[in-house]
């Protein structure tokens, strides 16, 4: 078979890898001019830093196999979290779970109830009993509202916004679960990963690797429209807009586009399931990064609860690497997941960081603007789908409606969250149902999933 694919992030490339690994051939179309998607790369003082930042926990095995598949396992760097929570004005500890017992703002009856709820969600292996309700109804329920506002409401801000409220229970219950695999059975502190040489080496590697195996990419290409005959998919036609197009002929077509961009790839969609494409919100990603003479602060990932202040995450990557990556310069991102509804969204780069910058002193008292050397601004529209209750019921299935065309996109990762390990789990396993829907024999199984009580039937058919 010859398959086409939409995307050259982490889901497009993992399956033009095993479409290949399986003996058929994949042609992967991006319209960017570079492969990684978010974990695409830019450069600060000469070294590789990703767009958005990343690392891996010690649970995503999918990665995992990918980095030593692809011969770079040697710099694969397992690296000791530095967690924190900014809350009533000062910067808290958040990385051993002592911490949670040091945690003053809150009685020691609210810690208590607090510890005593991650270990049962930690416990539990149905997912399916939190479907009904969202996260913002169950956890103060277990906690207390104190304890609630001041620890998990935040995070949950921190992820999503003006939407926090609308997040599924289920999806929460997923996020605890992969956190505290990553802390081994000890539980005593959480290690992250971090491939030396960056995630865009990584997906440029697999790149070049699709090449070496008689695959072939294309960045700088867009696809405009998916090719049809007697209602089955023939081709893609190719060409970025304002250019002359040609069409290139396929027996398959994979696209990891966003949900609410699919539709105008293909004729008019049922209605079923054009409900599910559209019924997910998606968030931005919107992102500055400075370069800095002096540290922020001391942790690499830290929680914004203070509502006053415009950013929800700080994520000081040379907290994590050591400056000397980077010109022996301090590099940060401040964070935020917008709708297009906030004004935020709607800020250039510079409007942005001048909204940003005088509560930088809030999070550092030292701190002045004179430590900034660079800025950076990256955004990216659709980075974050709203998981909602009940969403187990409205995934799209990978199998459209239209015979030869199947989705792959962060909507259809349930229970588990988006990130590069579960796009390239993503990504091989729609490769495979591809050619299992044309009688192909498939050799060899994925890695097993931290979370086993998966959704396949749902998510497939």
């Amino acid at each position: 078979m010859k398959i086409g694919i939409i995307g050259g992030g982490a889901a497009g490339l993992a399956a033009a890898f095993e479409i290949l690994r399986q003996g058929h051939q994949a042609v992967v179309y991006e319209r960017a001019p570079f492969l990684g998607g978010q974990a695409s790369t830019f450069l600060i003082e000469g070294t590789p830093l990703e767009r958005g930042y990343h690392h891996l926990f010690t649970s995503d095995t999918d990665m995992i196999w990918l980095i030593n598949e692809l011969g770079l396992g040697s710099k694969l760097t397992w690296i000791p979290s530095k967690a924190g929570l900014f809350y009533n004005n000062r910067i808290w500890d958040f990385t051993t779970p002592l911490d949670l017992l040091r945690f003053g703002p809150i009685s020691l009856l609210d810690r208590f109830r607090l510890g005593l709820t991650s270990l049962y969600l930690q416990r539990v292996k149905d997912w399916r009993q939190f479907e009904t309700a969202t996260a913002a109804e169950w956890l103060p329920s277990r906690v207390g509202q104190r304890a609630y506002q001041a620890l998990w409401e935040p995070l949950l801000r921190g992820k999503f916004g003006q939407h926090y409220q609308e997040v599924g229970m289920t999806w929460f219950w997923g996020k605890m679960a992969l956190r505290f695999a990553s802390r081994g059975k000890r539980m005593v502190r959480e290690y992250l990963g971090y491939p030396m040489g960056s995630f865009g080496e990584v997906f440029d590697t697999l790149g070049e690797k699709i090449v070496q195996m008689g695959g072939a990419v294309n960045i700088g290409s867009g696809v405009q429209r998916i090719r049809f005959e007697d209602d089955r998919a023939t081709g893609l036609e190719i060409g970025l807009s304002g250019q002359e197009t040609h069409v290139e002929p396929f027996d398959a077509i994979i696209a990891t586009v966003p949900s609410n961009v699919f539709p105008r790839l293909v004729p008019p969609i049922p209605t079923d399931y054009l409900n599910k494409l559209t019924g997910t919100t998606y968030l931005a990603a919107v992102l500055v990064v400075l370069t800095l003479d002096q540290p922020l602060s001391s942790i690499y990932w830290l929680n914004v609860a203070d509502r006053d202040i415009p950013f929800v995450g700080v994520i000081e990557q040379t907290n994590f690497l050591d400056p000397s990556h980077y010109g022996g310069k301090h590099v940060i991102y401040l964070a935020n997941y917008l709708g297009k509804d906030s004004p935020l969204f709607h800020l250039g780069h510079q409007e942005l960081l001048e909204t940003y910058r005088p509560h930088l002193q809030k999070l550092n008292p030292k701190f002045h603007d004179s430590w900034i050397i660079q800025s950076h601004y990256h955004r990216e529209e659709a980075a974050q789908p709203v998981i909602g209750k009940g969403y187990s019921n409205r995934i799209p299935a990978h199998q459209t409606p239209f015979r030869g065309v199947y989705l792959a996109n962060t909507t259809q990762i349930f229970p588990e969250d988006r990130g590069t390990n579960y796009s390239v789990r993503l990504g091989r396993k729609v490769a495979r149902l591809v050619l299992q829907d044309h009688g192909i024999a498939i050799s060899g199984e994925l890695p097993p999933s931290v979370i086993e009580n998966s959704i396949t039937s749902a998510m497939t058919w």
